[in-house]
């Protein structure tokens, strides 16, 4: 890490400790979201990192909020995952917007005063997007929407979405992106999900009934949604393998102090090689995926961006985020099961980022794709 990442990590292990850590058992229990932590994320600049400066961002590289989803994750994996989706919907009107939208949505967002929501999923659309059904039909002065969307994270409590909605023929250049505000008229909020993890952050369905979007709200053009959501979730894998990578670290961190301090047979349960391999497994597990991570992040700070290496990155650190997780329960036996330590509450929160922004079997699926081209290339 240069000077600046050091000083991030150290400020957010700070700020971590202090403001989210003493809460986190309570609301994960009571599924309480607190915004005035993520107001004074945005106060200290981390919920519009990659954002640039003229519109209230920080302009700082991918690698650079990679390692601050991180150490986030490490307190609170629901926290680091609002930051990212919200990050994700920053960087969509930035990309693809015109300046009077960039103007109007993304200083709010970058400062942490409002939330972001990114809105792709229904029913019976999940890995297989482009078969979405809500509609989108042009009236004069702009669109009307019906349908409905799902498992749709920080619903209820952002006031941005990207909508995506079908403008044309099926499959996926019938599909436009719209920014809708919430309180929009015929704009309203379905069931909210009872889930196994991330239950401090909420996932709500979003119902569309006859509402009004102006034309200004249309993202680039008619026909370029599922072009957007793409290119959107290409940077949201590297992400949540940042923030994956920092729920392992800290199963692993909770694992080894406790074998540390935990005495059997008369000695730490540490010194017993049957869990110190479990342990440096662990480690050296955390460490690829790291490494994985950070380079899918460069590559698009570099603007080289690796399809195929963001999709390695989510996969390789989802799943090692899973493992590490369940091996920090085994490794501190019974009370590793009870509300005691954290590491069931990782692990809970762990099993759900094998499938957010593309299933790691569609991660797969993408991986194969890319080496089949590659190797026909050649």
């Amino acid at each position: 890490m240069n000077e600046l990442q050091l000083e991030l990590k150290n400020q957010l292990e700070k700020f971590c400790q202090q403001q989210i850590e003493p809460h986190m058992e309570h609301d994960d229990e009571t599924e309480t979201f607190r915004m005035e932590i993520f107001n004074q994320l945005g106060e200290l600049g981390f919920t519009g990192m990659p954002l640039p400066e003229e519109y209230g961002g920080m302009g700082l590289s991918y690698e650079d909020f990679s390692i601050a989803l991180c150490e986030i994750a490490k307190s609170s994996v629901a926290y680091a995952v609002t930051i990212s989706v919200s990050s994700m919907v920053q960087a969509i009107i930035n990309e693809f917007g015109d300046e009077d939208q960039k103007k109007k949505f993304l200083p709010a967002l970058a400062s942490g005063s409002e939330i972001g929501a990114f809105c792709l999923s229904e029913s019976a659309s999940g890995s297989d997007a482009s078969a979405l059904t809500t509609t989108a039909k042009k009236v004069e002065g702009g669109y009307v929407l019906n349908g409905s969307k799902i498992w749709i994270t920080s619903g209820g409590i952002a006031k941005t979405y990207i909508v995506m909605a079908r403008t044309g023929a099926p499959g996926p250049s019938g599909i436009s992106a719209f920014i809708v505000r919430d309180g929009a008229a015929g704009f309203s909020f379905g069931k909210k999900e009872k889930k196994m993890g991330w239950r401090v952050s909420p996932t709500r369905e979003l119902l569309f009934h006859n509402c009004f979007i102006p034309e200004e709200n249309l993202l680039a053009k008619e026909g370029e949604g599922f072009k957007i959501a793409m290119a959107a979730l290409e940077k949201g894998r590297f992400t949540i393998g940042a923030i994956a990578v920092g729920c392992a670290e800290r199963a692993l961190d909770e694992s080894v102090r406790y074998a540390l301090s935990r005495q059997q047979f008369k000695q730490a349960i540490f010194d017993f090689q049957g869990l110190q391999f479990m342990m440096a497994d662990m480690a050296t597990e955390i460490e690829c995926s790291r490494l994985l991570v950070y380079q899918a992040a460069r590559d698009y700070d570099n603007h080289t961006p690796n399809a195929k290496l963001a999709c390695m990155a989510k996969l390789k650190a989802t799943d090692t985020a899973m493992k590490v997780t369940t091996d920090a329960v085994q490794i501190l036996g019974g009370v590793g099961y009870t509300r005691e330590y954290p590491v069931e509450r990782f692990m809970r929160d762990a099993k759900v980022l094998q499938i957010v922004e593309g299933t790691n079997q569609i991660q797969r699926v993408v991986i194969a794709r890319n080496l089949k081209k590659e190797y026909s290339t050649h």
